[in-house]
This record gives structure tokens, C-alpha cells and sequence, in this order.
């Protein structure tokens, strides 16, 4: 049985409610390790549901390099004004403006990749694939996955965060969203190199 400190600790550490928190610890025998696993697993459905709501409040994240010569903006959105104020979202929105700082998106969501970029690419792509021998139908299936690895590379969301390569962008959303609980986006960002 999970004892009022270990619940208000996970509780603390994922921003779960305690009802959430207590069946987590439950069903995962006291391990903490497991009961963060599954309300993780849990959230997922939260953020889904969040996303459906409207973000009008936020706040605009900067972040400038030590060598003052790159740097980014973003605007990030939730639904009030109380959030955008928290300092977690502060902070939230500070990284990601360092991120698009060192990893340079061209855009947020893979769709959003101009089209002619794509072309170029697959052009330049077919080519490299034709001198290596490659059959046609070889071809038009390698061009597919090299289609969405580039389109991945290039958005936002689906980049590995940089402060912490083993999620991506939108995974830290969802988390930062299932914490503050209210529905995060970014609405545009801009970076900025000499």
C-alpha cells in the first residue's frame, strides 16, 4: 500500500492527480519506476484530449547563444494566462527556443515542408540512387522513407529534443501539457544566425 508521502512525491514529479497517482502506485506495487511508466502511458490520452481545447494565452520564449551570434524565438501558446506565467512553462518555452537555436526546423509539423524543397531533394536523391545501380521500383520505395526521414528532420515536433535526444519535441509537449494541463502549441518561431 503506497504510503500519503510516496503518492504527494509522484504526485510532485508528474503533476498526475492523486486519484491517478494512488491507482498508478497500485497497480505497479509500490514501484515508482512502473507507476511513472503507466501514468505516462496513461497521460498520452490526456494530451490527446487537451489538444482539442483552444490556446489563446502564452507567452513568446527567447534564447540567445553565448556567442551572440544565433539565436530564436517561439511562440508559445496555452489557455491562461495563469500558465503562461508558471515558471515551468517559462522554462518549457525557453528550451524549445534553444532547440530551434541548435537544431534549426525549418517549420513545425513534417507536412508543413515546402514542397519544392521535396522535389529538389527527391531529385537529387533519384540521381544518387541511379548510380548506385537501383532499380526503378528499388527506387520509388527508398524515396519514400527518405521522403519522411528529411520531412521529420526538418519539423519541429518530430526533431529529438535537444537537451534530452531521446524524445522528440512533441513527446515533451505532451508531457509539459499533461503536467500544466492545459493544451500547449506553438504557434510560430524564428530564428536568427549572423
Amino acid at each position: 500500500m503506497a504510503t500519503l508521502e510516496q503518492i504527494k512525491e509522484l504526485r510532485d514529479e508528474t503533476g498526475a492527480g492523486i486519484v491517478d497517482v494512488k491507482k498508478a502506485l497500485e497497480e505497479a506495487n509500490d514501484d515508482k519506476v512502473k507507476a511513472v511508466e503507466l501514468l505516462r502511458k496513461r497521460g498520452g490520452d490526456k494530451a490527446i484530449k487537451k489538444s482539442e481545447r483552444v490556446a489563446l494565452e502564452g507567452i513568446v520564449g527567447t534564447y540567445v547563444h553565448g556567442n551572440k551570434k544565433i539565436a530564436a524565438m517561439v511562440s508559445v501558446m496555452c489557455e491562461t494566462d495563469f500558465v503562461a506565467r508558471n515558471e515551468d512553462f517559462v522554462v518549457f518555452a525557453t528550451d524549445v527556443a534553444m532547440h530551434i537555436t541548435a537544431s534549426n526546423p525549418t517549420c513545425i509539423f513534417p507536412e508543413d515542408v515546402d514542397s519544392d524543397i521535396i522535389e529538389s531533394e527527391k531529385k537529387i536523391w533519384t540521381e544518387q540512387l541511379s548510380k548506385e545501380g537501383k532499380s526503378v521500383e528499388m527506387i520509388e520505395k527508398i524515396l519514400i522513407g527518405k521522403e519522411k526521414k528529411f520531412r521529420e528532420e526538418q519539423a519541429l515536433m518530430t526533431q529529438s529534443f535537444v537537451k534530452n535526444p531521446d524524445i522528440t519535441v512533441m513527446e515533451l509537449l505532451n508531457e509539459v501539457m499533461i503536467k500544466l494541463g492545459e493544451k500547449i502549441e506553438f504557434k510560430e518561431f524564428k530564428r536568427f544566425a549572423l
